[in-house]
């Protein structure tokens, strides 16, 4: 029978574990690597035109390298860096493969994320904004960045086809030559050894830095050999636009990416959402929602309302197989809570914050102090039997006294038992709490409740169930 109830325990622990992932959210999010710089993209942060990466002007801002179209900008970004950051720009703080899995599953890349939506880009932008503002200020707020949706700014080339058909041009000619000059084209390969590379040709930058160098630098062919400005065959300007649109359940969406540290995220989502409430007025058709890590939580949470009570039901199935009554079954489990009040406390102490990870460490624990527990009923029972066919072979009930010296004699016996169990368990479960390798913060956090957990099963165990199961055979006595 016991061997019956560590398997089925074993199981609804093996269940766990490879459902939810074992607490994957436990961990904030953390700082790249050292030593490297995460890339700003090839979007110069000042004029907002594609750069592209060997130009020449770069520039290193709190860890993010940044490009640059000209030494003007650059001069400019270096005056006010907060200015030109954040057009169509967000930077987080995280690790490639974590952000890499982050963003394949919710699309927030930081613990957690809002997303806004809505139908207007401006107001949108505008609630991010308000957003952003009030959860900066919530404690625990390492940052908070809300995307910047609009002003971003576009090449626009529009041809004139009056002048077009002046020169004897189709637009089909003129795009060409646009994609040729400015996006440039793959004109052969070279060979270098077992290596291949492409060889594109392009206007060179000074040609192309500006509308006003694209109108009169780049030239369009014509079929009587002449070349002729593009200015003169299309209206070249720039204009404001959204760096990137999203979308998502048919409605627009803007996301608030948020990072904390020193806290839970079940507790800093309900406070930061009740400022979110309080402070931000969202119009007709627009609202917020909680993502990242979070939404990991909740589904996390929503399972364990499930596995929890069914594994608490099987506990007390096989204590119920085991002793055929409900009464010392129920003493066992009026016991596990006791036993969980040691894990609690080493939490605690160890400033562990509730997670996945921790709720499958409680739910062995649970399994183990109700296995201490029979072992130790059983020994009770035991002894109390042995008394009371003493006392019938000699003729009188059991007294009182009768009662105290069995459970004492019970007691003593499975004090040695008991010690030798924690001991083990314990020693097997320190190593993995102390831990530093990879993966030590999971299971430091599985083992925590168990140890702590141990430290009082062992009292409960030789104390209070004694003491259960005294009140219990009372009514057997004289």
């Amino acid at each position: 029978m016991e061997g019956l109830f560590s398997f089925l325990l074993f199981a609804v622990f093996f269940y766990v574990m490879m459902r939810f992932g074992c607490g994957a959210h436990i961990v904030h999010g953390g700082h790249g690597g050292h030593g490297q710089h995460t890339s700003g993209g090839n979007t110069d942060p000042v004029c907002g035109m594609q750069v592209a990466a060997d130009s020449g002007y770069t520039k290193v801002h709190q860890g993010t390298l940044y490009h640059f179209c000209s030494r003007n900008c650059l001069d400019k970004f270096d005056a006010n860096p907060q200015q030109y950051l954040g057009k169509g720009q967000s930077c987080s703080w995280t690790m490639p493969i974590k952000a890499r899995i982050d963003m394949l599953s919710t699309g927030i890349r930081t613990p957690i994320g809002i997303k806004v939506f809505g139908k207007n880009l401006d107001e949108m932008e505008r609630l991010a904004k308000e957003i952003e503002a009030v959860v900066r200020n919530v404690p625990g707020t390492t940052s908070a960045f809300a995307e910047r949706i609009t002003g971003g700014y576009y090449l626009n080339i529009e041809p004139d086809r009056a002048a077009l058909a002046r020169y004897g041009l189709t637009v089909g000619e003129v795009q060409d030559v646009i994609a040729t000059t400015l996006g440039g084209e793959n004109v052969t390969t070279t060979v270098e050894g077992l290596e291949r590379f492409g060889v594109n040709v392009r206007y060179p930058r000074e040609l192309r830095s500006s509308p006003d160098q694209i109108a009169r630098e780049v030239l369009v062919p014509t079929s009587e050999g002449s070349h002729i400005p593009l200015g003169q065959l299309a209206k070249v300007s720039v204009s404001k636009g959204a760096p990137s649109i999203r979308t998502e359940n048919a409605l627009l969406s803007a996301y608030i990416y948020v990072d904390i540290r020193d806290r839970d995220i079940g507790s800093y989502v309900a406070e930061a959402r009740k400022a979110v409430t309080e402070k931000v007025k969202f119009p007709p058709g627009y609202y917020a929602t909680w993502s990242g890590q979070f939404e990991y939580m909740e589904r996390a949470a929503a399972k364990m309302k499930i596995v929890v009570p069914i594994t608490l039901l099987l506990i007390f199935l096989l204590l119920y197989l085991n002793f055929r009554r409900v009464t010392e079954s129920l003493i066992v489990m009026l016991s596990v809570p006791f036993a969980l009040v040691g894990g609690v406390w080493l939490l605690w102490l160890l400033n562990y914050n509730l997670s996945v990870a921790v709720a499958v460490g409680f739910i062995a624990l649970a399994g183990v102090a109700a296995e201490t527990g029979v072992v130790m009923l059983i020994y009770l029972e035991n002894a109390w039997q042995e008394t009371r066919a003493r006392c019938s072979s000699e003729g009188r009930k059991p007294k009182p006294d009768d009662l105290h010296a069995a459970i004492m004699q019970g007691a003593v016996e499975r004090v040695r038992p008991k010690m030798m169990t924690v001991a083990a368990i314990m020693a097997g479960l320190l190593p993995i709490m102390w831990g530093t390798g990879t993966g030590s913060e999971v299971m430091s956090r599985i083992a925590a409740p168990m140890i702590g957990g141990m430290i009082s099963s062992t009292l409960l165990t030789l104390v209070v169930i004694p003491v259960l199961y005294a009140l219990v055979k009372m009514r057997e006595t004289e």
